[in-house]
């Protein structure tokens, strides 16, 4: 007979698919592993199966092993047939040693190997490949606008998830609910935001830009184009007023006097993307002066206001995009267009440019093959001979506006800026004049001013885009449109939403 190198307990059926199901899949997760370490650039999906996928059936296959020989001992001890009698461990024999040596290499390799794939796994499911491109679908968009946004280089969890295990644990048990919806293909189209269990701003915007440290002012340059034939240029230069969140270190008036270390705002929003907000608090920490504000277009009570539930403001509140920005269909073509990636020479070219984005199209796609087409249409029939002469800048203008619809629009997702709110500004948005709307008052009459220095002075704008003289005293606002005073009575989102 011959002579067996493992145990005779170990030649069971059980045992034999666990060990060769164990093998497969350590080779499989071996190479994968390699794979993944020899590319610049590996598949996510090699992530997901080396990480999360193989070791589940490893597993599986290295309990099968002792649990076939437990079985196969309760057989022999019952006395039915088998390879031999009962397990015998006698160091003294060489078949028995050669199999505790391989045991132990074994096991040995398997710890290492469980040690680090651990360790791989958790660092793979904090990245930023795992979040964005792993669920190629839905994240999608908000892989493709974190790539493009001042915090490209910040990983997802550092803001969604943020240090320790409490939020960690969270983050991965919200997201056995989220793979399920994809999976199930169940998942929202868009995804609606704000996110519910976002951790608060202070445990994670707040590890990198401290309140206390805010301070200065920064210069502004916006530059538009009217839609017209000869695409007129206007430039407007702001002095954002920042301010700080200490008055230990700079003078906290301006736009983060919001966010000052020594007032608590509180708000009570009525819609779920809190672009309605009909109650604000101010509270002061030292000297604990409070003053509520009302909205006179507030359409709950004052009783229900009461009753609603209350926010603590925050970064987020403000900076809600702040990784994720879709921009809005004119400030798209006004930068391509500053850029010179779109020619001024080609007449009308903004609003044709505008209507070619703001189409609507099934797939991206669909979008790549017709905005060309629609921007030669243009031209061929209004300005044929345009179209004659100027092929190549009508081809590179389409060619740009392909560009910015791959970056800001997704019809799968039906994702674009019309369907967030971006709350920095008020162009586009209420922004701003959420609160600040002139009509939020106090029981004693103080008012949340709308007035625009609060915030910024304008120091230059009209038609020259590189001015020789700026103003610090500030300049009233004048709209580049022929529009009277209309502006100081209307919100700019009246006019400008969706644009």
């Amino acid at each position: 007979m011959t002579q067996r190198r493992f145990p005779d307990t170990a030649y069971n059926p059980i045992t034999i698919i666990g060990a060769a199901l164990a093998s497969v899949c350590l080779a499989t997760i071996i190479f994968l592993t390699g794979v993944e370490l020899w590319q610049k650039r590996s598949p996510p999906y090699i992530g997901l199966i080396s990480y999360i996928i193989l070791p589940v059936p490893l597993i599986i296959g290295l309990l099968m092993i002792p649990i076939g020989m437990w079985r196969e001992r309760r057989r022999l001890r019952a006395g039915k047939p088998a390879s031999t009698s009962v397990l015998v461990l006698d160091l003294r024999w060489p078949k028995h040693q050669a199999a505790i040596i391989l045991f132990v290499c074994v096991t040995t390799v398997f710890l290492l190997f469980t040690a680090y794939g651990s360790y791989r796994t958790f660092e793979w499911t904090e990245s930023v490949t795992f979040c964005g491109a792993t669920c190629h679908q839905p994240m999608e968009p908000e892989f493709i606008a974190h790539q493009d946004s001042p915090h490209a280089r910040v990983g997802c969890v550092d803001c969604h998830v943020g240090s320790g295990a409490e939020w960690y644990l969270k983050s991965k048990l919200a997201g056995v609910h989220q793979l399920y919806a994809v999976v199930t293909n169940t998942y929202q189209r868009p995804i609606p935001t704000p996110i519910d269990n976002l951790r608060p701003a202070r445990d994670t915007c707040e590890q990198c830009h401290w309140p206390s440290h805010f301070s200065g002012d920064k210069q502004y340059v916006n530059t538009y184009f009217k839609s017209e034939e000869d695409n007129p240029r206007w430039t407007i230069a702001l002095l954002m007023k920042t301010g700080g969140g200490s008055s230990d270190h700079s003078p906290t008036d301006g736009i983060h006097w919001h966010m000052n270390l020594a007032n608590e705002v509180t708000f009570v929003a009525t819609d779920s993307q809190q672009q309605n907000i009909p109650w604000v608090k101010m509270r002061h920490k030292i000297t604990g002066e409070e003053t509520e504000f009302v909205s006179t277009e507030a359409s709950e009570s004052p009783e229900n206001l009461q009753k609603m539930p209350r926010d603590r403001m925050d970064c987020i509140d403000c900076h809600n995009r702040p990784a994720h920005i879709y921009h809005p269909t004119a400030r798209i073509v006004d930068q391509s267009l500053a850029l010179g990636r779109i020619s001024t020479a080609l007449p009308n070219i903004k609003a044709a440019s505008v209507k070619a984005l703001d189409d609507t199209y099934p797939s991206t796609a669909a979008a790549m093959e017709r905005i060309p087409t629609t921007l030669r249409q243009f031209y061929q029939e209004q300005y044929p001979q345009v179209a004659a002469q100027q092929s190549d800048l009508i081809q590179a203008a389409a060619e740009e506006l392909k560009g910015q619809y791959r970056r800001n629009f997704f019809p799968h997702m039906r994702v674009s800026a019309k369907v967030y709110p971006n709350n920095i500004g008020h162009m586009t948005d209420l922004g701003c004049f959420r609160c600040h709307d002139g009509k939020h008052v106090s029981a004693t009459g103080k008012v949340l001013s709308k007035d625009c220095n609060l915030c910024h002075t304008i120091l230059y704008q009209g038609t020259d885009p590189s001015p020789t003289t700026l103003t610090m005293t500030g300049l009233e606002f004048e709209h580049p449109a022929e529009v009277g005073e209309a502006w100081k009575e209307m919100n700019c989102k009246d006019c400008h939403a969706g644009q």
